[in-house]
């Protein structure tokens, strides 16, 4: 037994040692493990302690972006503090064509959320290629804003933060303020012409994003925003909404082409309001035929001759050469009177008449008179000084000059005819600035869209004397005898000026288009405001100045008046009553 155990013993011996031995193996493969554990925390710690601008340099390149802070838009007030134009934050939507997802679901789901049409969304989004960036709809109604996020679309579709300008009252400001563009930049009216104190400078920012190209991390400020100044306008709101209701109203009652009202403080220079039909809705769209026809500013850019509103003028040129007097006498008989062969006539034979009644009368004939008694170039200079054919000046973008034809062109027949405002093109806001020199002394103030304080800028274009002979009669032209008796205001002193222009068609006069003029001022007391009402080819029957525009001015007045709580004349020459059908 012994014997077989000690064979079988050593028989096992030499079966182990035929056997592979695997200890020197894993002896290896554990040194080489080792070996790469240890490149690999070299390679780290060279990384990140030797090498690290390599990968701040990669992290950045994918999470660390400039980024710009957008800045509002200053705020315009009216003199009273009420706001004209704000800014609103609002979101854009704006995609990355490599990143967006373009299966049909998706793109039919954006573009329900976004309201617009399947095709018009796809025509905005390029093919991907090396863009990254391309607006699909900019300043969204909060409501769509909220539809694109609740669609959770995870690559490709941002929303960042825009300025929106937002009008309050809406038409009624719209040719004072104008409009601003996509890029919230002015595009018309003081928006344009106030850009530069308005827009403010946009700031800029480092930021980190992630994945999703959230901000997830302000880094630095690079430049600080500066936002726009708040700018404050000579316009009174209150004004404004009183013209502008009763300048429409008389528009559609007389089924006229469009019109025109300005209000100017006659001592200030200041333009407490403007408005105009038709007009437009500055915070909606302004494409199509209709609006682009409101979008003009009539009051500045369109040219009228000014009829018998710019007889006072010639008046005031007679009175400062002192060749007449209020009551220098004036022979109208019969009625009509030759030039070179041209008839010029009045509706009615007014006989002898004083220049006062020249201008109550509103006689074309007497005025002709008044006219060519001047050397040409003497009127002609007298009537430069007060403005007409000159620049205006304002600041208001695309304001007309208007024109005053050269005395060395004048004809006898011009020079008659120029007396009663034919052969000479303003506009409103050119004539209100005129007839301000008559309410104040004859100091013709410099027009200013900003609330002013303090001196008004102006220059002398005629005597104290002159400019209260020539209210004086203006204010008869507001009586029973005269042509404007629908511009009377109750309670208050009024005067004014009618005219009835006939418009230019194809190189002459048409027959039955007209322009109805009103031109007043008040109270004759002390003058506190001027105005200028213009209906443009009124077609509904009536078109003379006093039965138009006189009746207008009337209104507007009135509420303005007593808006400004300007106390009523002690004395009143007036007729303090209205008869329809007077005037003209």
């Amino acid at each position: 037994m012994k014997t077989a155990s000690k064979r079988q013993k050593k028989v096992d011996q030499a079966t182990r040692r035929k056997l592979p031995s695997y200890r020197m193996r894993r002896r290896f493969l554990q040194a080489c493990l080792a070996l790469v554990g240890l490149a690999l925390l070299a390679g780290t710690v060279d990384r990140q302690i030797f090498e690290t601008e390599f990968l701040q340099r990669e992290g950045e390149r994918r999470h660390l972006r400039v980024v710009e802070v957008p800045v509002g838009r200053g705020v315009i007030k009216d003199r009273n503090g009420e706001p004209l134009a704000v800014s609103t934050p609002v979101e854009s939507v704006w995609a990355d064509p490599r990143e967006m997802p373009r299966d049909k679901a998706t793109m039919a789901a954006l573009a329900k959320a976004l309201q617009m049409d399947l095709a018009e969304l796809k025509g905005l989004l390029p093919q991907p290629d090396d863009r990254t960036f391309v607006y699909i709809k900019r300043r969204l109604d909060p409501a769509v804003a909220d539809e694109v996020r609740k669609l959770n679309i995870k690559k490709g579709v941002h929303l960042d933060r825009e300025y929106r300008r937002f009008y309050p009252a809406g038409e009624v400001v719209a040719h004072v303020l104008g409009f601003t563009d996509v890029d919230d930049k002015g595009q018309e009216g003081l928006e344009r012409a106030l850009e530069k104190d308005l827009s403010g400078e946009p700031g800029s920012k480092r930021v980190i994003r992630d994945g999703r190209r959230r901000i997830v991390s302000d880094v630095e400020n690079i430049k600080l925003p500066r936002p726009g100044k708040d700018v404050t306008l000579s316009m009174d709101l209150r004004l404004q909404f009183l013209a502008y209701r009763e300048l429409k109203l008389a528009v559609e009652e007389n089924k006229a082409v469009g019109g025109t009202a300005v209000i100017i403080g006659a001592k200030t220079g200041e333009v407490l309001a403007m408005v105009n039909r038709p007009s437009f809705n500055p915070n909606g769209k302004r494409t199509g035929t209709a609006v682009e026809e409101g979008l003009r500013n009539r009051a500045v850019t369109d040219l009228f001759e000014p009829g018998s509103t710019f007889k006072p003028f010639v008046v005031a040129a007679g009175l400062e050469s002192g060749r007449y007097r209020p009551e220098t006498p004036i022979e109208t008989s019969p009625g009509r009177f030759q030039v070179t062969g041209k008839t010029i006539e009045d509706i009615h034979n007014y006989g002898l008449l004083d220049v006062t009644g020249v201008i109550r009368k509103s006689s074309n004939v007497g005025m002709s008179k008044i006219a060519l008694s001047f050397p040409k170039k003497e009127l002609w200079e007298y009537l430069d000084k007060l403005g007409f054919g000159r620049p205006l000046e304002s600041g208001f973008p695309g304001e007309r000059q208007g024109h005053l034809l050269p005395h060395q062109r004048w004809y006898p027949l011009d020079q008659a005819t120029l007396s009663f405002g034919y052969g000479v093109s303003v506009t409103a806001l050119q004539l209100a600035r005129a007839y301000a020199a008559i309410a104040a002394d004859g100091i013709m103030p410099e027009l200013t869209f900003s609330r002013r304080e303090g001196a008004t800028p102006g220059v002398r274009v005629m005597s104290a004397k002159t400019a209260q002979e020539v209210r004086a009669m203006l204010e008869t032209v507001v009586s029973k005898e005269g042509t404007a008796l629908q511009a009377a205001v109750p309670g208050y002193r009024v005067g004014g000026k009618t005219g009835t222009a006939k418009k230019l068609e194809n190189g002459g006069y048409a027959d039955k288009r007209y322009n109805s003029l009103f031109v007043g001022m008040a109270p004759m007391s002390d003058p506190n405001l001027v105005m200028v009402i213009m209906v443009d080819e009124p077609t509904a029957g009536k078109y003379y100045g006093g039965l138009v525009a006189a009746p207008v001015f009337a209104k507007v007045m009135a509420g303005a008046l007593r808006l400004l709580n300007v106390s009523p004349d002690g004395e009143i020459l007036q007729e303090q009553q209205v008869i329809a059908g007077v005037g003209r």
